[in-house]
């Protein structure tokens, strides 16, 4: 096990340093980082040349990496060159609206998809399996922007019922209630569709054969024999999912003007605000990894055949 999670360890460490590297040759790749700072318009030599020696701009592209490297482990991304302020300060008064949405998104996700996709294998043909196929098709064609502009039309606009947008002061669940639909609707669908692939071809294996004969019950057979072998594939969705749903939520947080890293990355897009774009890919990417990092964890926990491999 140790020699397992150190190979896991390393690996999670050179994707990291592997994406800092591309993040660090985009920045240089669009020229000299100066003109993103001084105005386009008139300034002295003398400033140009103090801000690049305060960016070690005058030094070898590798030792400027590695001093760039360094800071940005040490959570320090430079100033907004839209505002001016702190890109660590930025991030931290927006990453934990994005992680309140994405973690209610991957529960809602879990929630709806894995039960539907558990009783359409169990089933199969019935009105309960073409109910949840029918769910997962229509939640996989309707686009998720599409999908908050309709919710939002219906249920604050005409109905009333929520608020069409921003996360307002405090914990309100009704203001969770129509990004969270929005952004795991597709992920609800995936979770049905692979939870009902996996359970299925689990009941059709010998051994499930085999304790029907021995006479075990079918809650025993469908929760403790077919449920966990067919977890290894929807854990590993499960993983992407709750990146994905951290991440991804950029179109959602700018439909519901939701004040999270997603919308601060957009922002940074259209004010051409490289630094907090940094940060930004900086934290989504430390998200993935980490998150990859505990899946590999749990894989070695439910399959002891996986450590050994």
């Amino acid at each position: 096990m140790r020699t397992f999670l150190t190979r896991r360890i390393v690996f999670s460490i050179v994707a990291l340093v592997g994406a800092t590297f591309i993040v660090f040759g985009l920045s240089r790749a669009l020229g000299d980082p100066r003109h993103l700072y001084l105005a386009q318009g008139r300034f002295s030599q003398e400033q140009w040349d103090a801000l690049g020696k305060a960016m070690h701009l005058d030094k070898p592209l590798a030792f400027q990496y590695a001093i760039w490297l360094g800071r940005a482990m040490q959570g320090d991304w430079g100033t907004s060159v839209y505002n001016g302020r702190k890109v660590t300060e930025l991030i931290r008064q927006r990453i934990f609206n994005t992680l309140q949405l994405g973690l209610a998104a991957f529960v809602f996700a879990g929630v709806l998809g894995v039960p539907l996709g558990i009783l359409s294998a169990v089933k199969r043909g019935s009105m309960w399996d073409l109910f949840a196929r029918g769910f997962a098709l229509l939640g996989q064609a309707a686009p998720p922007f599409w999908l908050g502009i309709i919710l939002i039309l219906i249920f604050a606009a005409n109905l009333e019922w929520l608020p069409s947008a921003t996360k307002g002061e405090g914990f309100a669940i009704r203001n969770f209630v129509l990004p969270t639909i929005t952004i795991s609707w597709l992920f609800v669908s995936a979770n049905i569709r692979l939870v009902r692939t996996s359970v299925l071809e689990i009941l059709d294996s010998e051994f499930i054969k085999l304790a029907r004969a021995k006479g075990v019950s079918q809650n025993s057979i469908i929760w403790k024999h077919a449920f966990r072998n067919a977890l290894i594939a929807p854990l590993t969705f499960a993983g992407i999912n709750i990146a994905a749903l951290i991440t991804g939520s950029v179109l959602t947080e700018t439909v519901f003007a939701w004040p999270g890293l997603g919308r601060l990355a957009i922002n940074a897009v259209y004010n051409n605000d490289f630094p907090v774009l940094t940060g930004c890919v900086f934290i989504f990417t430390l998200i993935y990894v980490a998150v990859n990092f505990i899946i590999d964890i749990l894989y070695a926990i439910i399959d002891p055949r996986i450590r050994l491999s």
